[in-house]
C-alpha cells in the first residue's frame, strides 16, 4: 500500500487525494462521508479533494444523490496520467525558453555510475542513430540499450577496440613510451546519437572516469570524421597490411614522421615547416593577385 501512495504522489497526487483514489479502488463507488470515515481525515479535506480529483479527470462523478464517486479502472486512470503528462512534457519542449547565442554548453561529468546512467538514458532517446566508439568493456555495459535502440529501428554504428585490434596500432603522438603508456589514463570513448548530442570521455586506467557532454556541432563533426577515418584505416589494414608496413613501416611510422619527428630532428623539421610556410605564402599570393585581378574585371 504505502508503495502505491509513494507512487501516486510521484504522478503529482496529493497525500490524501493518493488515498482517496485507492480507497475507492478498493472499497466500489462513495460518498465524501464514507470515505472520510473510513480514513479517518477531515470531511472538507476528503470532498475538497474528491472534487479536484474528478475536475482532473481522475474519478468520475456518478449520478442521483447524494453525491457519489468512482475510481477508474486502473488501465484508463494510467491512460489519463501518460496524456496529460506527453501532454505537458511536449508544450514544456517547445515553449521553455532556450539559452541565447548559437553555440551549445559544454557539460563535464565525473563518476563511473553517473556517466554510464546518463549514456543509457541518451541511447534510449535516440530516433535514427547511435555512432559508437568504445573498448569492448563498454561495449559490455551498455549492450542492452543499445540492443533496444536497434529494436526501435535505431541504426547503430559501431568501432569496438580492443588489445588486439588494428585500431589500437594507429599513430601515436612522439612522447608516449608505447601503447601501455598510452592507455594508462583509461579506455577512450565517443557516442554520437542522432548527429547531435554527444559524449566523449575516458573509463578504466589512473584516473576516475570522466566525460564531457555536448550538442556542440563541431564536436558532433569532429567525432564522426574520426569515426570515419578509423573504419577507413581499419579496412586499409585489413586489406592491405602487409603492402602498408612494408611501404611505411610498422605502425605507419614513415607517414607520421614527417609531421611529428623526434627531437634530434628538430631542426630538418623546422627547415621543413619553414619551407612549407613559404610555399604556402607564394601560393596565397597568386591566389590573391587572381582574385583581385578578377575583380577588377568584373567591376570594369
Amino acid at each position: 500500500m504505502e508503495q502505491l501512495l509513494h507512487h501516486l504522489r510521484n504522478l503529482g497526487f496529493t497525500e490524501i487525494e493518493s488515498k482517496i483514489m485507492v480507497d475507492l479502488a478498493e472499497y466500489g463507488p462513495a460518498g465524501g462521508y464514507e470515505v472520510a470515515k473510513r480514513l479517518g481525515a477531515s470531511r472538507s479535506n476528503v470532498y475538497a479533494a474528491m472534487q479536484r480529483l474528478e475536475r482532473q479527470g481522475a474519478l468520475e462523478r456518478m449520478s442521483g444523490e447524494p453525491v457519489r464517486y468512482r475510481s477508474l479502472k486502473p488501465e484508463e486512470l494510467t491512460r489519463m496520467i501518460s496524456g496529460r503528462v506527453e501532454a505537458s512534457l511536449a508544450f514544456v519542449e517547445k515553449s521553455l525558453p532556450r539559452g541565447s547565442g548559437t553555440a551549445a554548453p559544454f557539460l563535464s561529468m565525473e563518476g563511473d555510475q553517473a556517466v554510464l546512467d546518463v549514456l543509457a538514458r541518451e541511447l534510449k532517446r535516440a530516433q535514427r542513430e547511435i555512432v559508437v566508439d568504445v573498448w569492448r568493456e563498454e561495449a559490455a555495459l551498455l549492450r542492452e540499450p543499445l540492443a533496444e535502440a536497434e529494436a526501435r529501428g535505431v541504426k547503430v554504428l559501431w568501432a569496438c577496440d580492443g588489445p588486439d585490434q588494428g585500431l589500437s596500432r594507429t599513430l601515436a603522438w612522439s612522447g608516449w613510451n608505447g601503447l601501455a603508456e598510452r592507455r594508462g589514463g583509461g579506455r577512450k570513448f565517443s557516442f554520437v546519437v542522432d548527429r547531435q548530442w554527444c559524449i566523449l570521455g575516458m573509463r578504466g586506467g589512473d584516473y576516475d572516469t570522466g566525460a564531457v557532454i555536448t550538442e556542440h556541432p563541431v564536436m558532433a563533426e569532429l567525432l564522426l570524421h574520426h569515426f570515419t577515418q578509423e573504419m577507413v584505416l581499419f579496412q586499409l589494414e585489413q586489406d592491405m597490411g602487409e603492402q602498408l608496413e612494408e611501404r611505411y613501416g610498422d605502425h605507419f611510422g614513415l607517414i607520421q614522421s614527417q609531421y611529428l619527428n623526434a627531437e634530434a630532428d628538430l631542426e630538418s623539421t623546422e627547415e621543413s615547416i619553414t619551407s612549407t610556410h613559404s610555399d604556402m605564402l607564394e601560393e596565397l599570393e597568386v591566389d590573391a593577385t587572381e582574385i583581385v585581378d578578377e575583380a577588377s574585371r568584373n567591376t570594369a
